[in-house]
């Protein structure tokens, strides 16, 4: 059994085709495909996080949202920038929204991808420390967020507040118990995967990594999941990890699908630079018959070896269409791998 959820970069455009043509349809749109995603059975709604482009940004808003409406369904980003974020704001915002939904937050969290601006963080009133790399401060930030997440005092109350003050140095509020085990990191190295499993975050690996052997990239993936799992063991860590891969993949039941996804399934893993001097390898995307689709995907090592799937989404199609490519996998597809 494996859980299975959507991710979306939450994308709008103003172009002939799109069901999401504004930042209102895109985030009611979420909001409702969210819905329908618990009701057919899936187990996670996930969104990006992009500044400074036509996509989603805030989280929390759309979390919240997405909370107050459903009642299993996980939910979750798929990274928050955190060079962008004030770590104790975001705990607050975090906390509220991880009870409004009744604990089913979780976050994935990284230093970030590739922006549209020249370091864009620098807008929201961020600077480096002295001697700090972009990367640092993301991951500084991150920390800091962990330690406010698990609830203990820190700050020296004002000895004539204007509400009673509990005994002790006051935390932040609202706290989430639980929310410090539902982090995850967005590892784009075999690296940052084992300092992620060193804190005690899950890991989220995507379509995308960087380059470190030459080889197919879901034996690369596989690779640094097995080493995130022993650097986790080696941490002594108590509870066990959770592990999550991004796969595009369409099931072509219909003749949309096979017009519109067709020609997915003659694409073959990419190599490219998302950064100047760090080659990455881009994973493939699926797309066939389910019967095929099951062939490829046992083939699959980085998918063994993670708990969870997250179903990449051409969310500007509309709601109707993605909880029908969402409905195939879970019906002709997942029985076929045993994840479900």
């Amino acid at each position: 059994m494996k859980k299975i959820g959507f991710l979306s970069f939450g994308h709008w455009a103003n172009q002939q085709g799109y069901q999401a043509r504004t930042a209102s349809d895109t985030l009611l749109q979420s909001i409702d495909l969210a819905v329908a995603a618990e009701e057919i059975g899936l187990d996670g709604a996930y969104f990006r996080v992009h500044h400074f482009a036509a996509q989603l940004a805030s989280p929390f808003p759309l979390l919240s949202a997405i909370g107050a409406k459903t009642n299993k369904i996980e939910i979750g980003t798929g990274v928050i920038d955190m060079r962008y974020e004030n770590p104790l704001y975001m705990v607050e915002d975090a906390g509220a929204a991880d009870l409004i939904s009744g604990g089913r937050l979780q976050l994935g969290i990284s230093r970030g991808s590739p922006e549209q601006v020249i370091d864009g963080w620098r807008y929201f009133g961020y600077e480096l420390a002295k001697g700090e790399t972009d990367a640092d401060m993301g991951r500084r930030k991150a920390l800091e967020f962990l330690d406010k997440l698990k609830g203990s005092g820190f700050a020296k109350p004002n000895p004539y507040p204007m509400f009673p003050n509990p005994p002790g140095l006051l935390r932040l509020e609202p706290h989430a118990d639980g929310l410090r085990e539902r982090i995850w990191w967005g590892a784009a190295s075999n690296a940052t995967a084992v300092w992620a499993a060193e804190q005690g975050m899950n890991l989220q690996s995507s379509t995308l990594k960087f380059d470190e052997s030459g080889k197919p990239f879901h034996v690369q993936q596989a690779e640094q999941i097995r080493l995130f799992k022993d650097a986790w063991k080696k941490a002594g860590h108590t509870r066990e990890p959770r592990v999550s891969v991004s796969r595009s993949i369409f099931a072509l039941v219909t003749d949309q699908d096979r017009y519109l996804f067709g020609q997915e399934s003659r694409r073959a893993d990419q190599f490219g630079y998302i950064e100047s001097d760090k080659r990455a390898i881009f994973g493939r995307s699926y797309a066939a018959d389910p019967d095929q689709l099951i062939k490829e995907l046992a083939a699959d090592e980085a998918i063994q070896e993670a708990d969870t799937v997250l179903l990449t989404i051409p969310n500007t199609l509309g709601v109707d269409y993605n909880v029908h490519v969402l409905s195939s996998i879970l019906k002709h597809v997942a029985p076929g791998l045993g994840w479900r």
